[in-house]
């Protein structure tokens, strides 16, 4: 993009070089293979009424996507259950709760209540953004917790998951908004989820260099994420970072250090590598209990490493059963 046409497109909030970001990131297979191994037929589950009870699109906002899948397990008869949220991918733009339904099956299959949300997505021409979909998230999980409690499944501890665009908004509710939680958060897993915005790590969309150009193409990238207006001059003098904080889950580590899963492709050009380092070090410097799965072969759908992809999904269960015991 020349810096001409980004200074006339100034006034309009996506640009081109935005644009691309969105349609790549949404373009992103994540928390399941391109091609699906064998073993992976472990962790899927067509759903049944044999698993038990599905009701879907519950309302828990006035907006027309504020709708929510619930799953409830056959066996209605314990004293109390874990829930786990799992969130969609869509790079902000596209995705639907059902595009999880098999994932949300094999979780209710093993005693879960689970949980697909969905969220107001980002298009031309409305302002949603990263921080409304994550305050639409905190809205949405007392209304969940308050349906399963209705429907006779006592909520005692909760997991929060996704992939890419979803894992990113698992995080953030994880540790900016676990505190406030219905129920304790016990576990936050997923992969490819960005949870770190600085400028240097962002090089792949032509931001954090010291240009005119790119300051402008970060200005406005990182505007249209956190749903505030930056300006280059706060991308030159590193203030931006401030506003970024309210979706920078690596930064919230600390309010609240929930045991993490997590996997990233080294190759990915959609969600930056570098910026998973950053959660990497806040989940080591805060004494989380966490797996970090790097994928040396793979870019944003993980597609390349099938026998790391297997030990992660391992991982998952295993911190599933550690943290969120069925009894």
């Amino acid at each position: 993009m020349s810096k001409k046409r980004e200074k006339k497109g100034k006034a309009v909030p996506v640009g081109i070089g935005i644009l691309v970001f969105i349609l790549a990131f949404g373009a992103g297979v994540v928390s399941k293979l391109a091609i699906q191994p064998s073993w992976a037929k472990e962790y899927s589950v067509k759903w049944s009424d044999e698993i038990g009870t599905l009701r879907s699109d519950l309302p828990y906002g006035d907006g027309e996507a504020n709708k929510f899948d619930l799953y409830l397990p056959k066996d209605s008869a314990r004293e109390s259950y874990g829930l786990v949220v799992y969130l969609h991918a869509g790079g902000f733009t596209s995705g639907d709760k059902t595009d999880d339904k098999d994932t949300l099956a094999w979780l209710c299959s093993k005693g879960y209540v689970a949980a697909g949300i969905n969220y107001t997505l980002r298009t031309e021409t409305n302002t949603a953004s990263v921080l409304s979909q994550s305050n639409e998230i905190k809205a949405a999980v007392p209304k969940v917790v308050e349906a399963a409690e209705a429907a006779g499944y006592h909520i005692d501890k909760m997991t929060v998951a996704g992939g890419s665009a979803g894992h990113c908004l698992a995080m953030i509710y994880a540790y900016r908004d676990g505190k406030d939680a219905p129920v304790p958060v016990v576990l936050t897993y997923g992969a490819v989820g960005p949870s770190s915005f600085v400028a240097e790590d962002w090089g792949i969309f032509g931001v954090g260099y010291d240009t005119d150009e790119s300051r402008e193409a970060g200005a406005g990238l990182f505007s249209i994420m956190s749903g505030e207006s930056i300006t280059p001059e706060e991308m030159k003098d590193g203030s931006y970072r401030g506003k970024m904080h309210a979706i920078a889950a690596a930064e919230w580590v600390q309010s609240n250090p929930v045991p993490a899963v997590v996997a990233y492709g080294t190759h990915d050009r959609m969600q930056p590598f570098l910026a998973s380092l950053r959660l990497k070090a806040a989940l080591e410097e805060n004494n989380v209990d966490y797996r970090y799965f790097e994928f040396p072969h793979s870019g944003h759908g993980l597609q390349n490493d099938s026998a790391v992809s297997k030990q992660w999904m391992d991982a998952i269960e295993e911190y599933l059963e550690k943290y969120m015991p069925v009894d």
